[in-house]
């Protein structure tokens, strides 16, 4: 490896948690980083062509609630039927506002500057994912596929 490289394991499959391997990739990438990222377990969702991910306020304690909510509405009520939805609409609603990329533009992003995109096998194989659900240009691979790279970068991050 010539440039400073990246490694990302990422295994969350969450809209809040979508955003920093991508954000990370496409931001070392423009630094001329060479990036890869290992897309494990529920982090597998990333790599759909239809990404429907929601964001659940569930064990999210430090997540910010609209209207001064975590001051007066209870934990136990984000448990309440249908409230992921509203949180999920009301995330994406705000990142619009902001002018926040949506997930998969700034996936799109990192294939555009070649962030190596690789899907664990051993999970695709657990979880019977078909892999026509997955958009184009993934790889296909196990831990030793990320450890090839890994075991050389200069930065390696779990997320």
């Amino acid at each position: 490896m010539s440039n400073k490289s990246l490694a990302i394991i990422a295994t969350k499959g969450t809209l809040d948690w979508g955003y920093p391997p991508f954000i990370l990739a496409s931001t070392a990438a423009a630094l001329d980083y060479d990036v890869q990222i290992f897309f494990t377990f529920y982090g597998l969702q990333l790599l759909k062509k239809e990404m429907k991910l929601e964001v659940s306020p569930l064990g999210n304690p430090g997540m910010p609630m609209p209207m001064g909510m975590d001051k007066w509405f209870p934990v136990l009520g984000t448990a309440i039927p249908g409230m992921q939805s509203i949180m999920t609409m009301m995330m994406k609603a705000k990142m619009k506002k902001k002018g926040v990329a949506s997930l998969p533009e700034l996936r799109e992003l990192c294939l555009e500057a070649e962030v190596k995109m690789i899907a664990c096998q051993m999970t695709v194989d657990l979880f019977d994912m078909p892999t026509n659900d997955f958009i184009d240009n993934v790889e296909y691979g196990g831990a030793a596929t990320f450890f090839e790279f890994a075991g050389e970068s200069d930065i390696c991050l779990y997320i």
